[in-house]
C-alpha cells in the first residue's frame, strides 16, 4: 500500500496546525459559524443534530494494521466508542468535541492519515473495488491508478470550488464491485490489443435526481488517463451550475447537453490537454506501482478446508471469496450484525481487525462501500482459526450479500438532513428475516436504505430500496424494486404509497414471498423482478 513521503507528511501536518488555529479562533468567538463553517468543511467536520460528525479519507478503502488501530483508539478516546464505516469506504465519528477535532486529526498523521477533502465541493475520497490486487477476475490492480488520482486530485487549484461535490470510482473487472456506474466519472480498467487503458463513464449520481452514467469514451490510454479526467472536469467546471445546488452535480450537465455533445467538448478539451502534455510521466505510474506490488505468497499451500462445524462452514461459503493465489482466500467481515447498526464497530472491534490483518492478513484491511471489511490475505489454511476470533468478537455473521446485509444511512438519528431514521427499520428487517429462517433461502438481495433523498444510503441501487421521507410530519418509507449498483446497473422504481415504520417491513416480506413463489431456478431476486415487472410485485403488496 502506499506510504507518504516528507512532501505528503508535511501538507498534512501544516494543514493540522492551521486546522487548529482556526478551531482556536472559533471557540474563542473570533470566528461565527457562517465564518467558520467552510473551514471545518475543508477538514471533513460537519455539525449534525447532536454533535460535530468528522469523516476521515481511507483512499480506494486500504487500511494498514496500525491505521486501523489508530481508528479504534479515536473512537475509544474521542467518540463513544464506536466509529461508522460509510459507503465511500470512509470512516465518520458521530460524536466529535470541537475542542478535540485537532488534536484528532494530530493523531491521524501520525499513521499517514487526514480528513482531508472528505467534504466540501472538490474531489472526495477516490474509491475502488475492494477486491483489487487480489481478484482472480481482474485485468490489472486498479489501486495504482487510484492513488495517482488521488494525488492529482488533491488540492487541485482548479477543482478546489467546483459546481458540487465530485465522485471518482475505479475499478478492472467486469464485475463491478464499487457501483462504479453511479459516480460523477467511473473507470473501467481494460486491456485493448495488448495496451491497458479505461472506458470513461460520466454523469451517473444518486440524490434527488438519481442517473446511471453513459459510456464517454470507449478506451482511453493509461497513460492519457489523467489528462482526460481533466477534460471531464475542465468542462463541468465550465459550464456546471452554481446557482442552484439541486442542478450543480455533473449528471444534471451531461444529462442537459446529451451525452453526444458533453462528449463532443470534452474531446476538443482532451485534444487541448494532450497538446500541453500535462500528464504524468510513466515513471511515476511505475513508482506509485511498486507500492503495490504481490506480497512474497508463500506457495505450495492447501485450499483445504475443513468443513465438519457447520457454522463454520456457513461463514465460509457466504462471507469468504476466491482469491487469485493459490492457498490464500478473500475473508469479508460483515459489520452487519442483528440487531446492530449497520457500518457501525466498536473500538474494541476495530482494534481487534487490526490485530487480526496484522497476524493474518499481512497487515492490509479494505473498506467496502457496503460497509463492511475485508482481510485480503488470509492463508486458507487460517480461516477457522480467524473465524474464531470473529465469533467471539460478533463479527462472524455469515450474511455477506443477504437481505439482512443491510446498507444503511445514520438517519434521523444523527443527520440534520435527514427525514426519517434508518437505523430502526434496519434492524427490524434483520430480525424479522433471521427469526422467519428465510434469509439463506431468499438468497443474494441487495437492501439499501437512506433516511432522505440525499441518498447516502443507496437506496436507488438496491434489489430493494428505502426511502425514509417526511409526509406532513411522521416518518415514511417508500419503497423500491429493481436498483442494482453492480455491473447490470439500475435504478429502483418506487412501487406506490409508502408505509410506516412496520408497514415497509410487512411489505418487504411480501414482496420476497412472493418472489420465492415465483423465481425459476437459480434466479436472483433481481432477476425475477426484472422477467415478472413491477405489477405482481404491486399487487401482493396494495392488494
Amino acid at each position: 500500500m502506499y506510504s507518504y513521503d516528507k512532501f505528503d507528511q508535511a501538507i498534512v501536518n501544516a494543514r493540522v496546525e492551521e486546522f487548529r488555529d482556526q478551531a482556536r479562533r472559533r471557540l474563542a468567538g473570533e470566528l461565527t459559524e457562517d465564518q467558520f463553517k467552510p473551514l471545518r468543511l475543508t477538514n471533513g467536520l460537519y455539525l449534525q443534530l447532536h454533535a460535530y460528525m468528522l469523516r476521515v479519507a481511507v483512499p480506494y478503502g486500504t487500511l494498514s494494521g496500525p491505521q486501523m488501530r489508530m481508528l479504534g483508539s479515536i473512537a475509544r478516546k474521542y467518540d463513544k466508542g464506536y466509529g461508522h464505516f460509510t459507503t465511500r469506504q470512509n470512516i465518520q465519528y458521530n460524536w466529535i468535541k470541537l475542542e478535540d477535532a485537532a488534536d484528532i486529526l494530530a493523531d491521524l498523521a501520525t499513521v499517514e492519515m487526514h480528513a482531508i477533502q472528505t467534504s466540501g465541493n472538490c474531489i472526495r475520497n477516490i474509491s475502488a473495488d475492494q477486491y483489487a490486487g487480489v481478484a482472480a477476475d481482474e485485468i490489472t490492480d486498479p489501486r495504482p491508478w487510484a492513488e495517482l488520482l488521488r494525488q492529482w486530485s488533491s488540492f487541485h487549484p482548479e477543482f478546489s470550488y467546483l459546481p458540487r461535490k465530485f465522485k471518482i470510482a475505479v475499478i478492472a473487472s467486469t464485475q463491478d464491485r464499487a457501483a462504479m456506474r453511479l459516480h460523477d466519472i467511473g473507470l473501467e480498467l481494460v486491456e485493448r490489443d495488448g495496451v491497458v487503458g479505461a472506458r470513461v463513464f460520466v454523469g451517473g449520481g444518486m440524490g434527488r435526481t438519481p442517473m446511471v452514467a453513459p459510456e464517454i469514451r470507449d478506451f482511453v490510454t493509461e497513460d492519457e488517463i489523467i489528462s482526460y479526467v481533466e477534460a471531464c472536469l475542465r468542462v463541468y467546471n465550465r459550464y456546471g451550475r452554481r446557482d442552484n445546488k439541486y442542478k450543480a452535480r455533473i449528471k444534471i450537465l451531461v444529462h442537459e447537453l446529451g451525452a453526444d455533445e458533453y462528449r463532443r467538448q470534452v474531446e476538443e478539451e482532451f485534444a487541448q490537454m494532450k497538446a500541453l502534455k500535462l500528464d504524468p510521466p510513466v515513471e511515476e505510474l511505475a513508482r506509485i506501482r511498486a507500492h503495490f506490488a504481490d506480497p512474497a505468497y508463500e506457495t505450495g499451500l492447501s485450499d483445504t478446508i475443513d468443513r465438519s462445524d457447520p457454522d463454520f462452514a456457513l461463514w465460509v461459503d457466504q462471507n469468504v471469496a476466491a482469491h487469485k493465489q493459490p492457498g490464500y482466500s478473500i475473508v469479508n467481515i460483515s459489520l452487519k450484525p442483528v440487531g446492530g447498526i449497520p457500518g457501525d464497530a466498536s473500538a474494541d472491534q476495530i482494534e481487534l481487525m487490526a490485530d487480526l490483518a496484522e497476524r493474518y492478513s499481512l497487515n492490509e484491511l479494505r473498506v467496502t462501500h457496503a460497509q463492511n471489511i475485508v482481510l485480503p490475505y488470509v492463508k486458507t489454511a487460517d480461516l477457522k482459526a480467524l473465524w474464531t476470533e470473529l465469533d467471539a468478537a460478533g463479527l462472524a455473521p455469515a450474511n455477506l450479500d443477504l437481505i439482512t446485509d443491510i446498507i444503511a444511512c445514520p438517519g434521523l438519528d444523527y443527520c440534520s438532513l435527514a427525514n426519517a431514521r434508518s437505523i430502526p427499520v434496519a434492524q427490524k428487517i434483520a430480525k424479522r428475516f433471521t427469526d422467519s429462517g428465510k434469509e439463506k433461502t431468499i438468497g443474494e438481495l441487495k437492501l439499501k436504505i437512506s433516511g432522505c433523498i440525499n441518498a447516502c444510503g443507496h437506496h436507488h441501487a438496491g434489489h430493494i430500496g428505502i426511502l425514509g421521507v417526511d409526509r406532513k410530519g411522521t416518518e415514511n418509507y417508500q419503497l423500491l424494486l429493481g436498483g442494482s449498483g453492480a455491473e447490470d446497473a439500475s435504478l429502483g422504481t418506487i412501487t406506490g404509497p409508502g408505509f410506516d415504520e412496520n408497514g415497509i417491513v410487512d411489505a418487504i416480506e411480501k414482496v420476497t414471498d412472493l418472489y420465492l413463489a415465483q423465481r425459476e431456478g437459480d434466479e436472483r431476486f433481481l432477476d425475477t423482478y426484472r422477467r415478472l415487472g413491477m405489477a405482481p410485485f404491486k399487487e401482493v403488496i396494495y392488494g
